[in-house]
C-alpha cells in the first residue's frame, strides 16, 4: 500500500508559502492560490490511510489550480483593457464638445427662424416626406424629399409654413418647440425603419459606471453609439 508523508507536504507548503506581514487580498491570484493550497494540504492531512490520494487525483487538482490562476489573470487583463477602452472613448467623446449631433428624436427647436433636423433610413425609399407639427399637433409644413437611398440625411427648416400671408408669401412661425414625423414608402408600402433625428450641440462629457455619455441640452444624455451624424 502506498502512503503519503503529510509532514513533507507541510514542510514544502511552509517553504513555498512563507508567512508575510500582509495577507493576500481576497479575490487576487495570490489569495486564490493560497486558498487552494490550504485546502489541498488539509485534504492530504485528513485522507484515509487505507485509500490515500493517488497521483492522478493530485495531478487533476493541480491542473484545477492552474486553471483558476489562468482565469484570474485573464480577468485582470480584461479589466485593464476595459479601463483603457473607456479612457480612449472619453477622449474621443471630448472631441465632440461644441459640435452638433443628430440622434433619435422627433423634437425641433426653432431659433431665429432656423432649425436642423434629420432623417434616418435603414433601407431605400421611393418617397420620403417630413411632416412638421405645432404644439397642438396640427400640421403646419411638409417637406417632400422624393426618393432617397438608405442612410442619414440632415435637413434645415427656416420656419416657413404652408400658409400664405396677404402678400402671397409663406407665413413664418414663431421661434419655439415643434415636432415632426417621417413618412417613407416603397412600392406603396409605408416603411417602419424610417426614423426622425433631432439636433443638439454637445456641451460636456460624463464618465460613470454606465460608461461615457454626451451631455446635449436639447436632447439629454446620450451614448456615443446613439450619434447618427456629427455636424
Amino acid at each position: 500500500m502506498t502512503t503519503i508523508d503529510t509532514n513533507n507536504y507541510t514542510d514544502l507548503m511552509a517553504a513555498v508559502n512563507p508567512k508575510t506581514a500582509k495577507k493576500a487580498e481576497a479575490g487576487s491570484v495570490e489569495g486564490e492560490t493560497n486558498k487552494f493550497l490550504t485546502l489541498l494540504v488539509t485534504q492530504l492531512r485528513n485522507q484515509d490511510p487505507m485509500n490515500p490520494l493517488d497521483n492522478a487525483q493530485l495531478t487533476s487538482q493541480l491542473a484545477q489550480l492552474s486553471t483558476v490562476t489562468g482565469v484570474n489573470k485573464l480577468n485582470t487583463t480584461l479589466e485593464a483593457l476595459k479601463s483603457s477602452y473607456q479612457s480612449s472613448e472619453a477622449l474621443q467623446a471630448a472631441n465632440l464638445i461644441g459640435h452638433g449631433v443628430l440622434t433619435a428624436g422627433k423634437n425641433i427647436t426653432l431659433a431665429k427662424s432656423a432649425a436642423i433636423l434629420g432623417v434616418d433610413l435603414a433601407t431605400p425609399a421611393d418617397s420620403v416626406k417630413v411632416v412638421i407639427r405645432n404644439a397642438a399637433g396640427k400640421e403646419i409644413h411638409a417637406i417632400d424629399l422624393g426618393p432617397q437611398n438608405a442612410g442619414t440625411l440632415p435637413l434645415a427648416w427656416d420656419g416657413k409654413t404652408e400658409e400664405l400671408d396677404a402678400a402671397g408669401k409663406p407665413v413664418v412661425v414663431a421661434d419655439g418647440q415643434y415636432t415632426f414625423e417621417v413618412v417613407a414608402r416603397r412600392g406603396g408600402t409605408e416603411l417602419r425603419d424610417a426614423k426622425p433625428l433631432m439636433f443638439g450641440s454637445v456641451v460636456s462629457v460624463s464618465t460613470n459606471a454606465q460608461g461615457v455619455t454626451l451631455n446635449v441640452p436639447a436632447v439629454g444624455s446620450i451614448k456615443l453609439g446613439d450619434v447618427k451624424q456629427i455636424l
